[in-house]
This record gives C-alpha cells, sequence and structure tokens, in this order.
C-alpha cells in the first residue's frame, strides 16, 4: 500500500514510469517485482477497458451461472495483457482442477453480507448460493474428519463436493460454514479431533 501511495486505484490510472519503477522492488514469497508490475498493469487494464473488476467475474458468472466459469473468465481476461510465464503460477487455473482457494475467498468476502460483518457484500451480481467454499488444508482435514468430504486432494473437484454437502444445509448461503470450518481447522486441538 505504501508504495500505491495508499491510494491503489489512482495510482494505477495515474502512476508514471518513474511509480512504475518503484515496484519493481517489491517481493513476498514467489511473488516478485515483475509479477507485482504485471499485476498492476493487468488491473488498469480492466479498469480501462472492462469498467470494474466485478464486471469481468460477473461476465464470466453470466455465461453458464457457475462461480467456475467466473473464475475461468477472470483468468482468460487478467491474463489477456504480454506477460511473464512466471506471472501465470500467481492466478489459479479451475480448468486445470485448482482449487483456487485466494480467489473464491476474494468472492467470499466480496459477495456475501451478514450481520456480523465479517464480508463485505459489494457485489450484489453474484448470488452467495453460488459461491464455492475456499478450500484449503485446514477446511478440507475438518471436512473430512466430520464425512462432509471424501475427496483426499484439495482440489477443484474437492471444492465441489463439499460445496454441494454445505448447501443441503443452507442452499442460499452454502459459504457460511467457511469460518467454521477453517476455525476448527486451526484453533481447536487437531490430535483430538481425529482420533
Amino acid at each position: 500500500m505504501d508504495m500505491l501511495d495508499n491510494t491503489p486505484y489512482e495510482f494505477l490510472m495515474e502512476a508514471d514510469a518513474s511509480d512504475w519503477k518503484r515496484i519493481s522492488t517489491f517481493v513476498h514469497r514467489t511473488f516478485n517485482g515483475n509479477d507485482c508490475l504485471f499485476f498492476l498493469e493487468s488491473l488498469k487494464n480492466i479498469y480501462t477497458n472492462h469498467s470494474s473488476l466485478e464486471a469481468i467475474f460477473t461476465d464470466g458468472y453470466g455465461s453458464e451461472q457457475t462461480v467456475y466459469s467466473a473464475l475461468k473468465h477472470f483468468r482468460k481476461v487478467f491474463l489477456s495483457i504480454p506477460h511473464d510465464n512466471h506471472a501465470t503460477k500467481h492466478i489459479s487455473d479451475v480448468t486445470a482442477n485448482s482449487s483456487a482457494k485466494r480467489l473464491n475467498m476474494f468472492l467470499r468476502w466480496m459477495v456475501r453480507s451478514n450481520e456480523n460483518e465479517v464480508d463485505f457484500g459489494l457485489w450484489k451480481n453474484i448470488p452467495p448460493s453460488a459461491l464455492m467454499l475456499p478450500l484449503d488444508v485446514h477446511t478440507g482435514d475438518v471436512a473430512r474428519a466430520y464425512g462432509l468430504l471424501n475427496r483426499k486432494q484439495n482440489d477443484w473437484k474437492a471444492v465441489e463436493e463439499i460445496t454441494a454437502v454445505l448447501r443441503e444445509f443452507d442452499p442460499s448461503d452454502p459459504i457460511k460454514y467457511d469460518l467454521a470450518l477453517f476455525g476448527i481447522g486451526v484453533f481447536e486441538n487437531k490430535p483430538s479431533l481425529f482420533k
């Protein structure tokens, strides 16, 4: 945020070459300065040519009425400008059976709304009923321990399986159970849970 002058949208739309140059020093784990520059350039492309990030996800969702199609479309648009192959590993590919945990979490934040204000609920064009579980090692382990998930891999097929089970509990908001599954996996005593 400091590198973006704490105004990310304005930075994207107004930055000059010297502003972009300082971004090239950014590093976080395997995400390097070139990756960061590409992400910013891709976001600028989206805001310039597609009106908004929400519009990309909404367009993708509309084609098949699934989050799968929304994520597939988002990746296609995001990678539509020239980029280094290294950057592609930072954008989940559901067509390659990725669980797309971070993108599903992002959609949860943007789409879901509740009285506890855990999620933002800013986007209105994708219904909460369509959301998919942000599956990770914690939610996967807990779901398996409680007999909610049979698949051993944490991949897109597992996301579909566990989300279908959660929809049986609440068809209108199946992802409300994400916090409980995650919390048990992270904060509870795992050895006793899995005996």
